[in-house]
């Protein structure tokens, strides 16, 4: 069978029109549908945009005609998980059967914009988790026809419902990075969303969600990856693509507590070729991007969606529509 493999749009990087333009491209090179990142700023000042993710959304929906996905939104620190269950249900009421919410447990970077306080990663989660019942619950009001109500530990939702909702609540994903996460995904949600890495620890984060699915009483889930690369004429124009324009991912430490985009710069200043070590495939050479995008769907992934660091996307969807995407299989 073939892979699927959608477009990853980083609205950080580039302007919504364009996006809209790179999106229908990547369409007609063989890309079924777009994860867009949900980013108040750039992760550094060269990337230069950060778009409101669904406006965006509804503007592919009429430019597109595969899936819509948020990769990934917080629902608990700029906008109320009400506002998100809204957003959501709007997006799929547009969009019917092309829409699932992708959700995280935020960073600073965007994050701290409202001035709230910053709490540590496992309060972080446990945010998330309350405010995804929050969101489910408030879907099921708008299919129901019936008010809801919440009073928890951090968010309050006084009696009401959805109006729009489409005929189906969208598929709620989560973004998880460590097993106990993936696990407590696996219990509560749709699916998992993962960042590509060593194949051991992607593997035992699907263990532990297929894990969490068990014990919930639910069979499937879906898989959802997001894979950055590096693609050039050249290896060295592919990697001074990476050193300019995606320097981030060579910091090899957590970056969730980080305010401001100047301040990556100034790190990322450190960051060699070598730092892109498992991190990044750097090549000009399709072949070497099909072997290392055809390891993640041998592991068990669903869907991936594909970005490529450089500003070449034009180049990068006609070579991999060309010799990549045909060869991948799962």
């Amino acid at each position: 069978m073939r892979a699927v493999v959608g477009y990853a749009a980083m609205l950080e990087q580039f302007a919504p029109n364009a996006i809209l333009a790179i999106a229908k491209t990547a369409e007609l090179h063989g890309f079924q549908g777009v994860m867009a990142a949900d980013h108040f700023q750039p992760w550094t000042p060269q990337q230069g945009q950060a778009s409101f993710v669904w406006n965006v959304l509804s503007a592919l929906g009429q430019t597109t005609k595969g899936d819509l996905g948020t990769g990934v939104s917080t629902p608990t620190f700029r906008f109320h998980p009400a506002v998100v269950a809204q957003a959501s249900a709007t997006l799929e009421a547009m969009y019917p059967g092309r829409h699932w919410l992708g959700l995280g447990s935020g960073e600073a970077l965007n994050e701290h914009v409202v001035g709230q306080y910053w709490p540590d990663a496992p309060e972080r989660i446990d945010r998330m988790f309350e405010a995804i019942d929050i969101i489910k619950k408030l879907f099921t009001s708008g299919l129901t026809d019936k008010d809801v109500r919440h009073e928890g530990k951090y968010y309050r939702l006084e009696s009401t419902r959805l109006w729009t909702m489409p005929e189906h609540a969208p598929p709620i994903l989560v973004a998880a990075s460590g097993p106990v996460t993936a696990k407590r995904a696996g219990r509560t949600v749709d699916g998992i969303i993962t960042e590509a890495g060593a194949p051991e620890k992607v593997a035992t984060l699907f263990q532990r969600f297929d894990e969490g699915r068990r014990e919930a009483g639910h069979r499937g889930g879906t898989k959802i990856m997001r894979v950055h690369v590096s693609w050039a004429p050249t290896d060295e124009e592919a990697m001074a693509n990476a050193l300019a324009e995606w320097p981030n991912l060579g910091l090899r430490f957590g970056k969730a507590d980080i305010r401001d985009p100047y301040e990556i710069e100034q790190m990322a200043r450190m960051v060699r070729p070598e730092h892109f070590e498992g991190r990044l495939v750097i090549s000009a050479d399709p072949d070497i991007h099909r072997a290392y995008l055809q390891s993640f769907f041998d592991l068990g992934v669903d869907r991936l969606y594909l970005h490529n660091v450089g500003r070449n996307q034009a180049e990068f969807l006609d070579v991999f529509g060309r010799d990549v995407l045909p060869k991948l299989t799962r």
